[in-house]
């Protein structure tokens, strides 16, 4: 595709990451590549917490009970999540925001991050990841797309976490095993579950969806919906078109500002003396490179880049 587009400036993501674009061919052909890192944060974390309470009170358990006619007024596994611990995994963007919004809730927030990163609020960081899971009433994942991750969460760490606890992932799918997840829902080990990503995606709305976790009352299955709210989508919209076009105007000042190309001389002799070399016309995105230089200068040095949580966990430390 970028092979299609010679004059092509940009690539603007409209989501918080840009793993499903070719990065190096875009910084071989000095097209920049930026997406919208905090434009749906709000929308996935509070999906987190709605699904926290959710699990907690289970809701899942009476809204199916109600559908089939039983009436079941129990407090019975019910709580609040007023005291109770919360651990995440991945404290960047999302990650930060939601320590700060369940820690309003009352909730004890951890977090395990291997970038250095400075607590907000009264959260409290743990060294390793096995820490946080052996403290935490809920466990939710935060991490980003990086290959590294691949495979992050599975048997040994379901079986690390608290009785009766919760997890949940909104990240990327290819991080946990979902079959070491049903295993420990079905077991009793862990309370309840909510998951809003997969390792296989239908492409399109109406298509089949297959996965290890359908059937099971207490885990709630969302289509990739953490961040899709109209609000989240018109910020976004918003934001990479405002970026499209601080670029293409730095593009133009760049062109301005750099000598106009000239024609060739029959002979390098024919030129005055002491006048400047004759140029070769510039072919179309010749400018690019230093464009795209002059914007990351005007972004700052993570402009291009995902503010998402850097976590690439080893696995063989765990």
């Amino acid at each position: 595709m970028l092979d299609a587009a010679p004059g092509l400036l940009a690539v603007g993501a409209f989501c918080i990451g840009v793993n499903q674009i070719d990065l190096a061919a875009a910084s071989q052909r000095g097209i920049a590549v930026f997406n919208a890192p905090f434009s749906n944060t709000r929308s996935v974390v509070e999906l987190v917490l709605a699904e926290i309470i959710a699990l907690t009170r289970r809701l899942t358990d009476k809204t199916a009970q109600m559908h089939a006619g039983l009436w079941d007024k129990s407090a019975t596994g019910s709580h609040e999540v007023r005291g109770r611990r919360l651990g995440i995994i991945g404290y960047g963007n999302i990650g930060g925001q939601l320590s700060v919004l369940a820690e309003s809730l009352g909730m004890t927030v951890y977090y395990y991050d291997t970038a250095d990163k400075l607590a907000l609020g009264n959260a409290q960081r743990c060294g390793t990841m096995e820490e946080l899971l052996e403290i935490s009433d809920a466990v939710t994942l935060h991490v980003d797309g990086r290959p590294g991750n691949s495979g992050l969460f599975g048997e040994a760490e379901f079986a690390a976490m608290r009785p009766g606890s919760l997890f949940l992932n909104l990240s990327r799918g290819f991080v946990v095993d979902h079959a070491a997840l049903r295993r420990h829902i079905e077991s009793g080990h862990l309370a309840g579950a909510a998951v809003d990503v997969f390792p296989q995606e239908p492409r399109s709305r109406g298509e089949e969806f297959h996965s290890e976790l359908r059937g099971l009352p207490n885990v709630i299955l969302t289509p990739h919906v953490g961040g899709s709210t109209e609000e989240a989508q018109q910020d976004i919209g918003e934001f990479v078109g405002r970026e499209a076009a601080r670029l293409r105007q730095l593009r133009h000042d760049v062109a301005e500002r750099e000598p106009a190309a000239g024609c060739a001389a029959a002979h390098p002799g024919d030129a005055p003396a002491g006048a400047p070399a004759p140029q070769r016309p510039r072919r179309a995105g010749q400018h690019q490179p230093a464009a795209r230089r002059a914007w990351r200068e005007h972004r700052g040095p993570a402009a291009g880049h995902p503010g998402r949580a850097r976590l690439c966990a080893d696995r063989h430390r765990h």
